[in-house]
């Protein structure tokens, strides 16, 4: 019977959970953005370049994000990683904003 329970607690948690998503900016930047917009690659605006970012983040956070998402000239959809939620694009954009402010 206590097996039952215990396996009925978790399944519970596991229902719970589901829909968490955790976004880590910084992380995904790091494996996936980082190589073009580290170092300007294929004309990426490079992360931190105040410059670069001022007429991009005057657009706002949703034309950004729905260019980081579906991509834009020569940025591919998500980077060119299409396994990446939205929510890790999303988070990976805000944290490249964050730094070129």
């Amino acid at each position: 019977m206590r097996i039952k329970a215990i396996a009925a607690a978790l399944g519970a948690a596991a229902v719970l959970t589901a829909g968490v998503v955790s976004a880590d900016g910084k992380a995904t930047y790091d494996s996936v953005c980082k190589m073009c917009h580290g170092t300007g690659m294929a004309g990426a605006p490079q992360t931190g370049d105040k410059a670069a970012w001022a007429d991009r983040i005057a657009q706002g956070a949703d034309v950004l994000n729905d260019h980081a998402i579906k991509g834009f000239k020569g940025m591919p959809p998500k980077g060119a990683r299409p396994s990446l939620s939205d929510e890790e694009v999303i988070a990976a954009t805000e944290y490249m904003v964050n730094l070129s402010k």
